[in-house]
């Protein structure tokens, strides 16, 4: 049993995390347990910690809780009170990745080089890539560049980790005043890697810049972005037009280039599907630098994918209105808004972004994906109207606004626009999958051009062998060539991918019914109006049509439409 003065010492440990009134459940041990675990399986950090909380105070040598409860203090941004649990477990002799990440975040921010180095050299670890470039860095800030630069090229030696050793030794070599080591790394990077990544490019040419090679470095912007409007992109561009030098300005400081590490690796993480992992180093490189507003954006995005929009929304927030991707971090918070259900306040975000940065096509184009979101089709087309008319005089490369545009037509019923701007944007990006796709399908809804259809839907799921919805629109094209049989493994594919998607299930009733295969058919119905209230359903999901296909039968339904008949066989009946 934990004595009272051993409670009151780990409830101070815990920087008093428990503030609110708990369930009477969650009071013991494994209802404060199980609570944290639900509400961890729900990304609800702040719910998890506390009950997390909770449980120590009943079980305090307890490893697997303390683990957790860094987690998802970390999670939080709760560094303080991180780090107190983690130098508990320390102290008790246990080694928790998690715990070295909230210590290592603590004496990065604090410039504690010598403490990094030891946790390293102690094989206190966080990773191998980590801890390497972690030591390098505090090298750095210990005054010792050749010891840094031997530990970046152990990196670099590595397949899996050269990109990754070349760009940190760049950047070191860049802060110490050795811009031609730096420009060697960087010129000799390889296509795809971190170092040409939009961050790593932007590093380059202000390397150029300084390096007085300002045409070189204009050439790379306007090779990379073209006739862009990117308020970041265009000052740079300016400066360097009108003659000036860019400061180099990524980083300033090693402790700069330790939270870079956290960064990168979070960057890195951020390809694959996003998890708690990403997160937490996103927020190990913000709690370091404040100030790198590419963390506090990708932070952002992390939390909303999560669902955690309050978060989300004040790491949006984080972002000064005087930063050039202000803008970025506005729409952002407006399309979290959204998802919050707080639609008006997201208008109103964007209503007040479109009169300060109302001359970027992509704050109109957003503001109309907003509209277009709460089904105001006409001011949204309104707003794709203007984000397009901006790009009068300079090459237009946004197929995006086009497609978007197309399918507001589309949904007005106004058909010709909407396949006027589907050719557009395939005009633009020859090939687009989803342009290709939303046209195919549209085009065979209609009953024209249908060999057309088929043809953009094949190249289509040739593209995007995996998705579910382009297969479906493959076998509708089919069945509605009458090309039955064909239609049938795609269909089933589909339904394989988008197992509870009322469209596709009714697709498939209707292919099975149109093969004779009439009791599936009857199935796939009955399957798809069970799905009908799960979720966000497309509009094109009907269920009072796939009532009557169950009741009367398709060829019924289609005679009652005045639709052409199929050609039934193989009658089970």
């Amino acid at each position: 049993m934990m004595t009272g003065l051993k409670r009151a010492a780990l409830v101070a440990v815990l920087g008093c995390a428990v503030s609110a009134p708990l369930p009477a459940v969650a009071e013991s041990f494994s209802g404060a347990y199980l609570a944290a675990r639900q509400a961890q399986y729900l990304n609800d950090y702040e719910a998890a910690a506390r009950y997390f909380t909770v449980a120590l105070t009943r079980d305090p040598s307890n490893i697997e809780i303390m683990d957790e409860l860094i987690l998802a203090q970390i999670a939080l941004g709760q560094f303080d009170r991180a780090g107190a649990v983690a130098r508990k477990l320390e102290a008790d002799g246990h080694r928790s990745q998690v715990g070295q990440m909230a210590l290592a975040a603590i004496e990065g921010a604090e410039e504690n080089y010598d403490a990094l180095i030891a946790r390293v050299e102690d094989e206190r670890l966080m990773g191998e890539l980590v801890d390497g470039l972690v030591k390098a860095w505090a090298l750095v800030g210990k005054g010792d560049m050749s010891a840094a630069l031997a530990e970046f090229d152990v990196i670099s030696e590595e397949n899996g980790t050269r990109a990754f050793g070349h760009y940190h030794k760049a950047l070191a070599l860049a802060l110490v005043g050795d811009l031609e080591g730096a420009e060697a790394l960087f010129g000799g990077a390889q296509p795809g890697s971190i170092m040409q990544s939009r961050r790593g490019l932007l590093t380059h040419v202000q390397i150029l810049s300084q390096l007085g090679r300002s045409e070189v470095a204009l050439e790379q912007l306007k090779a990379r972005f073209g006739d862009t409007q990117d308020p970041e992109i265009t000052q740079m561009s300016d400066v360097l037009e009108a003659g000036g030098d860019l400061r180099f300005d990524v980083l300033q400081s090693p402790r700069d280039g330790v939270a870079e590490v956290f960064f990168t690796i979070a960057g890195a993480l951020a390809v694959e599907p996003r998890g708690t992992d990403t997160l937490l180093f996103a927020r190990v490189a913000q709690h370091m630098r404040p100030d790198l507003v590419d963390a506090s954006l990708l932070l952002a995005q992390l939390l909303e994918d999560q669902g955690q929009y309050e978060a989300a929304v004040a790491a949006y927030r984080s972002v000064p209105n005087t930063h050039p991707a202000f803008y970025v971090a506005e729409m952002g918070r407006a399309e979290t808004l959204r998802e919050a259900g707080k639609t008006d306040a997201a208008i109103e975000v964007m209503t007040t972004l479109a009169k300060t940065y109302g001359t970027l096509p992509v704050v109109q184009s957003a503001m109309g994906d907003l509209l277009r979101g709460e089904e105001r089709f006409e001011e949204a087309i309104a707003a794709y109207d203007r984000s397009l008319a901006l790009w009068d005089g300079r090459e237009n490369t946004d197929w995006r606004t086009y497609y978007a545009r197309g399918i507001v037509h589309e949904r007005l019923d106004k058909w010709e626009q909407a396949e006027a701007d589907f050719r557009a944007a395939l005009a633009i990006s020859p090939g687009e999958p989803n342009v290709l796709n939303y046209l195919g399908y549209s085009l065979v809804e209609h009953h024209t051009k249908l060999d057309e259809a088929l043809e953009m839907i094949e190249q289509a799921v040739a593209a995007r062998p995996q998705s579910g919805y382009i297969i479906d629109s493959l076998g509708w094209a089919l069945f509605r060539l009458g090309r039955y049989e064909e239609a049938v493994p795609h269909m089933e594919r589909a339904a394989e991918l988008m197992s509870i998607d009322p469209v596709v299930n009714d697709h498939l009733g209707d292919v099975y019914w149109a093969v004779g295969r009439k009791l599936e058919a009857e199935f796939q119905w009955k399957r798809a109006l069970s799905f009908i209230d799960h979720g966000e359903v497309s509009q094109d999901a009907d269920p009072e049509r796939i009532r009557r296909k169950l009741e009367v039968g398709l060829d019924k339904v289609l005679e009652d439409e005045g639709a052409k008949a199929l050609e039934l066989v193989n009658d089970e009946s």
